[in-house]
């Protein structure tokens, strides 16, 4: 119990990113758009913040912790208006759409950096860490207080139940009025804007440098985050502390001396063996939006 009680700081700095990225996933698919860009959004977010506390933090020192968090938002919230316009507009394969992100985020940074840092392709560029508060990072304080505002949004305000129907019956939600696209416009670019917040925190908080492969799956688990939710808060939530937990053990893990018999790279794999353990045992009832991934079209019935 003890050694539980002092890795809870690493379980919060680990599971934050996750569940900030699938609090966007949620909210996009609850629209009725399928996100599976998460993984590339968050790398646009991680390079667009380590590029800017780069330059910022020696003329604002911590404070350039914060505008970077902005830029990463808007960073986001601006690729993912790729995705809004193929796949609402457009009405192409959204799974598609989403890969042709998450190919995107892996050239386009590292060309960046090239241009930027003269760095080669696999060599990182080193920024300073968040400041901590009593061993917390405050990724933790703003992952609640995403989590917060999602369910308040999605099931107090009207606003939430408009985009929720947009989801489950798009036809019978123009019928009442609501412009569905501009909706799922809204719900993408929202995902896009707190996966590269997500980036961004764990560029910050974990690596501290920024490199072709630091988001590293945290994306995708973000989006197993979202189904084994079942496309809810709560239960995203709950997921998401759940593989958050998983990766600081691998790390934590590496460190007990009756486990090092275990070749280091067991470990490392342990996260995404439990991401797919828990949806195969929990893969029972479809709890997804019934018109997710299913372009809106006024002319059916």
């Amino acid at each position: 119990m003890r050694d539980l009680i002092l890795i809870a700081p690493s379980v919060l700095m680990m599971a934050a990113p996750i569940l900030i990225a699938a609090m966007g996933g949620l909210v996009s698919e609850r629209s009725g758009v399928s996100n599976i860009a998460l993984e590339g959004l968050m790398g646009i977010g991680a390079f667009t913040a380590a590029s800017a506390h780069y330059f910022m933090e020696a003329p604002l020192g911590s404070g350039s912790v914060w505008l970077a968090l902005l830029f990463a938002a808007i960073a986001g919230m601006a690729v993912s208006l790729i995705h809004a316009f193929a796949s609402v507009s457009l009405g192409a394969d959204q799974v598609i759409s989403g890969t042709g992100i998450n190919l995107l985020s892996i050239g386009v940074p590292v060309f960046l950096a090239q241009i930027i840092f003269r760095m080669e392709r696999t060599q990182p560029f080193r920024i300073g860490m968040m400041p901590g508060i009593g061993g917390v990072y405050p990724t933790a304080y703003i992952a609640l207080a995403v989590v917060l505002g999602t369910w308040y949004v999605l099931y107090k305000r009207p606003f939430g139940l408009r985009l929720r129907a947009c989801g489950e019956h798009p036809q019978a939600a123009a019928g009442a009025g609501i412009n569905v696209a501009r909706m799922r416009y809204i719900a993408v670019m929202a995902s896009g804007a707190l996966s590269g917040l997500a980036g961004a925190c764990l560029v910050l908080t974990q690596t501290i440098q920024y490199t072709q492969n630091t988001i590293n799956g945290a994306g995708f688990i973000a989006l197993a985050a979202v189904s084994f939710g079942r496309w809810s808060p709560k239960g995203v939530t709950a997921a998401s502390l759940l593989f958050g937990t998983a990766v600081a053990l691998a790390i934590y893990m590496v460190n007990v001396e009756s486990l090092r018999v275990l070749p280091p790279e067991f470990f490392s794999v342990l996260p995404y063996l439990i991401t797919l353990a828990t949806l195969v045992a929990f893969s029972g009832k479809d709890w997804a939006p019934k018109a997710i991934g299913k372009p809106f079209d006024k002319g059916r019935s």
